[in-house]
């Protein structure tokens, strides 16, 4: 980040608003972003944690940031979004336990430079890679959904060299790596099937599709994925089990 200019008529915490504002404006810091911790981020910027939280309550106000109570501030959707709790849990494995008969073909596995959007998401350094993971799902009704996960690979070294036709991302993330999946931020809305998505999906282009967005993250907090996800809702609806207490 650029430093602060102590001698500007600005106050600080203007200045520092300011600049976050641009990083949102700006797609730095994509819809669903996660913050630096407040310490992390103070002593980044160079500024006490009083005079940060004058500019995030600034951003907040503003309706440009919330903060989760226990998880932290994130930017905002420009969209309404309900909290809904549900259990996390993949497509394989509601498949499998609703005893649905599936198949998976994998379009791409390969580990590439993540655009700007998901390198912010999954908290990557420049130059960091990522495991692009591009699937098609299909019952014996067609495919219903077509699926593209990004996974740090910093913290799932080889992960590439899995056999993801018969194997599960979370599997493999758990069971070879160790890993403790925590919880995942999970979004839902509607949107018209591109040419691409189309295709995937059996459907005519600009036919209405089911589009999922999830940033998952570790029991210690690290984001590891994030997942692009369309559904075909002619074949395949989602449902949430939610309890009032």
């Amino acid at each position: 980040m650029s430093t602060i200019d102590r001698d500007a008529p600005v106050a600080i915490h203007a200045q520092l608003s300011d600049r976050f504002r641009r990083n949102i404006t700006q797609g730095e810091w994509p819809p669903h972003y996660r913050l630096k911790s407040e310490p992390e981020l103070a002593r980044e910027c160079g500024v006490s944690r009083g005079t940060l939280r004058r500019a995030l309550h600034t951003l907040i106000a503003e309706g440009l940031l919330r903060q989760v109570r226990g998880r932290g501030t994130f930017v905002t959707s420009t969209v309404i979004e309900p909290a809904i709790a549900q259990k996390l849990s993949t497509l394989t494995e509601d498949f499998a336990r609703a005893g649905v008969v599936t198949e998976t073909e994998v379009l791409a596995c390969e580990l590439i430079a993540p655009l700007k959007p998901v390198a912010a998401l999954l908290d990557l350094a420049p130059g960091a890679q990522v495991l692009r993971l591009a699937r098609l799902r299909r019952t014996e009704q067609g495919p219903v959904a077509l699926l593209h996960n990004y996974v740090r690979a910093d913290i799932a070294p080889g992960i590439e060299q899995r056999d993801f036709v018969t194997l599960s991302l979370f599997g493999v993330l758990e069971d070879e790596y160790a890993l403790r999946i925590g919880n995942a931020r999970r979004t839902f809305s509607a949107e018209p099937a591109s040419g691409e998505i189309a295709a995937a999906l059996g459907l005519e282009p600009g036919a209405p599709v089911q589009y999922l967005q999830q940033v998952t993250y570790l029991a210690d907090d690290r984001p590891v994925e994030y997942s692009d996800v369309w559904i075909h809702s002619g074949r395949l609806r989602v449902t949430s089990l939610l309890s009032r207490r």
